[in-house]
């Protein structure tokens, strides 16, 4: 293939033409918070989840076609219960613990009688709707889930959706409520009928409050059925995609696509070596997840119970220690005013010789339940102001986070026009990001958010726009072919810099390797890493809140690290962290200057003092080189770092001390916990944690066993000894007697 016929070409199967797809509609769009993505299709998923419904959904009949859940009826002899108009009625006992789990492992969605939970599911608010003539204020279960919570563990499915960690009990409620939301589309159920449905539920099932259920269910309903009406694909599938390897991936030839890489050789990769001593650094700021809230209100409810609370309209404050601080809140609250002021001035002072900033994304807050495209674009132009304000002449490079968007997660590409498309944003973006950017980088911003641009000779930096790999983002479904040609493009500067002698620096916000990245665009990136490690010389992402980083290997040469992105702290205190930045010293303007991290410094806030004393406090947290005792910062070392951790408890320690950002208010982490942290810095590439993870793994395995071993004999030992001394203290004064007999 020459140069010429590489040039934008992506290899995806012939017949995937979803993407040509076009839409429009009239209705307005808001937001969603990134869990509830998939709310409308969980809410309606305990219906179809195999769940043991109360008896009289099988209508008196053993075997009834009507029954949703015949094939799973527990083989146990029929008992009688008394019904409300005076009969009594055989019904099926209540499971053992046992049963309803070996249920649940056991549970195929797909056996499902859709039409039948559907029927049950009109009956019920029908019902409703005469009894009390309205849907609101019903807050206890109908009868027929009554016994929901013993088969599946709501919250937890929720929790798992908040935390990016699923199981397969999320699996299990994702295919259920897909197939059941198809079944409705299907059979002409309109979006009234949908809504009506899904608000029932999360009131029923206490998800959110009343205001948060209805406005988020409002707010998402138009999205969700638009491209269910659309897709080809089914629940496994859509599943598959959504939550990754946990709920199995089927091959889906839409969906499963590569990127072209040029006809060129990978240049030989020379020996790592750490930058020369007394060569000219530079000093980068890193600022990401601001989450600035304006409607922040000291003294208010910071623990409402809903996905945003420290605001006037958060509720009555129960007891004093319930009230927001002056300066922020551990609990779910996002950032004051005065806490990115007093950052910044911070900044200014302690920090007057930045070279540049970068900036990674999600400004506005968490009230996913009532913003508006208006709403997020006032708080991106007043972020905008901020930095300006105090850094009116230092370069600054941002990238676009999954919180801009209104929904939340809603970056449809650009085949998706109209009253669905993002054009709202991307063009407010490009008119804010000139202040810092060139002319030249504008078509890209407007197409997709994303941009190349030369900082300095022979130094270029890269945005991407990390959106286009958000599983939360369901317009991927419709078509996730590499969204907007981002990583074609991305090929393309990447060899342009090559051909130039260019390093290259990544911005973006979501990491890549993390469990939000969808599976086939994770890892064609993982692939261009690999390609460009040589010209690629670091990479910064924020989006998770904490401080941690992420390793990338040779595809061929698992066991040899080649690239590291560093996930730099959030901004906001959200949730259970102090606020954070990070300065980083990078190598200097000089011939052959790689553009390498000598250093990085991670400076925090004490909210729990600064709360306390009315005053707040930046310091430095740690100084990554000196804390860690490395003698540099190459992806080497930083790998060594991470099986030393596997090994050494105290080390590991001081990792998730700096990873909480020092909060007072931080989780404790066992050892599944310390196992899954670790894996998560080795696994640049998502959903692939049986490869990348696998010799971490079985490090801290063997760790285990030795623990086992060494604590045993250390038993059996204390033990002998316990028993041998009595022993011995009787034996010897009878040996003694006996030999002088």
């Amino acid at each position: 293939m020459t140069r010429e016929a590489w040039q934008g070409t992506v290899c995806a199967h012939p017949h995937n033409t979803a993407g040509h797809r076009s839409g429009t509609t009239t209705t307005t769009m808001v937001s969603t918070s990134p869990r509830f993505g998939l709310l409308l299709v969980l809410l309606l998923a305990p219906l179809a989840s195999g769940s043991p419904l109360h008896p009289t959904l099988t209508h008196g009949a053993d075997g009834d076609p009507l029954d949703p859940l015949r094939v799973y009826s527990v083989a146990e002899g029929p008992h009688k219960i008394q019904k409300e108009d005076g009969t009594s009625q055989e019904v099926l006992p209540i499971p053992t613990t046992q049963q309803e789990k070996e249920r649940v492992e056991k549970f195929d969605p797909s056996r499902l009688n859709y039409t039948a939970l559907r029927l049950e599911i009109d009956n019920e608010l029908e019902r409703i709707s005469k009894r009390e003539g309205r849907l609101l204020g019903e807050s206890r279960l109908p009868k027929f889930l009554s016994n929901l919570g013993r088969f599946l563990d709501f919250e937890q499915v929720v929790k798992e959706i908040e935390t990016s960690i699923m199981s397969s009990m999320s699996c299990n409620a994702c295919k259920a409520g897909v197939g059941l939301l198809q079944h409705y589309v299907q059979n002409g159920k309109t979006r009234e009928d949908i809504i009506k449905a899904a608000s029932k539920l999360c009131m029923s099932f206490k998800i959110e409050t009343p205001r948060v259920c209805m406005g988020i269910i409002y707010l998402m309903a138009d999205e969700v059925v638009y491209v269910i009406e659309k897709l080809v694909m089914s629940p496994d599938e859509i599943c598959g995609f959504v939550i990754g390897d946990i709920c199995g991936t089927p091959y889906n030839p839409y969906h499963d696509w590569h990127v072209a890489l040029p006809p060129i050789p990978k240049p030989p990769v020379p020996r790592p070596e750490p930058p020369p001593e007394g060569m000219p650094t530079l000093k980068v700021l890193h600022l990401s997840d601001t989450h600035f809230d304006p409607e922040y209100r000291e003294g208010s409810n910071a623990d409402c119970g809903e996905p945003l609370c420290c605001r006037a309209n958060s509720g009555p404050v129960k007891s004093p220690d319930k009230r927001a601080g002056l300066w922020g809140d551990f609990r779910k609250c996002d950032t004051p005013l005065r806490t990115i002021e007093s950052m910044l001035d911070n900044i200014a002072y302690l920090h007057p010789d930045i070279d540049y900033i970068i900036w990674t994304g999600d400004l506005p807050p968490h009230d996913i339940w009532n913003q508006t495209r208006e709403s997020n674009l006032n708080v991106v132009r007043a972020t905008v102001q901020q930095l300006v304000d105090y850094f009116p002449y230092t370069p600054i490079f941002p990238a676009l986070g999954n919180h801009e968007a209104a929904p939340v997660n809603s970056f449809p590409p650009p085949f998706i026009m109209g009253d669905y498309g993002v054009s709202w944003l991307y063009d407010e973006l490009d008119h804010q990001w000139q202040r810092w950017l060139p002319q030249s980088t504008s078509p890209t911003v407007r197409k997709g958010a994303f941009y190349s641009v030369l900082v300095r000779p022979g130094f270029r930096i890269i945005s991407l726009n990390m959106n286009y790999c958000n599983n939360k983002n369901w317009w991927l479904l419709l078509n996730s072919t590499d969204p907007a040609q981002e990583l074609q493009w991305f090929i393309y500067e990447l060899q342009g810099a090559e051909d130039r002698g260019e390093k290259v620096h990544i911005l973006g916000h979501i990491p890549p390797g993390h469990h939000d990245c969808l599976k086939v665009w994770s890892h064609n990136y993982y692939t261009i890493i690999n390609r460009f490690e040589s010209t690629i010389t670091a990479q910064f992402f924020g989006h998770t809140h904490y401080d941690e980083f992420e390793l990338f290997y040779d595809e061929y040469n698992r066991h040899r690290v080649t690239n590291i992105a560093y996930i730099g702290p959030s901004v906001t205190s959200y949730y259970k962290l102090n606020p954070g930045y990070r300065i980083y010293t990078i190598e200097g303007d000089y011939t052959g200057s790689r553009k390498l991290v000598m250093d990085h410094e991670t400076w925090v806030m004490n909210l729990d003092e600064a709360n306390r004393d009315g005053v707040p406090r930046w310091y430095q947290l740690y100084s990554a080189q000196r804390a860690y005792n490395m003698r540099n910062l190459l992806p080497q070392e930083w790998n060594s770092l991470v099986y030393k951790m596997a090994l050494e408890d105290e080390l590991f320690e001081k990792y998730l001390r700096f990873y909480w950002k020092n909060s007072v208010a931080r989780e404790e982490c066992d050892a599944e916990c310390k196992k899954r942290m670790l894996c998560d810095l080795k696994s640049g590439r998502s959903n692939d944690r049986k490869h990348t993870c696998a010799k971490i793994n079985e490090q801290m395995e063997l760790r285990e066993r030795n623990d086992w071993r060494n604590w045993i004999f250390s038993g059996l030992t204390i033990t002998s000894l316990a028993v041998a001394v009595p022993v011995a203290a009787i034996a010897i004064p009878k040996l003694i007697f006996f030999f002088f007999l």
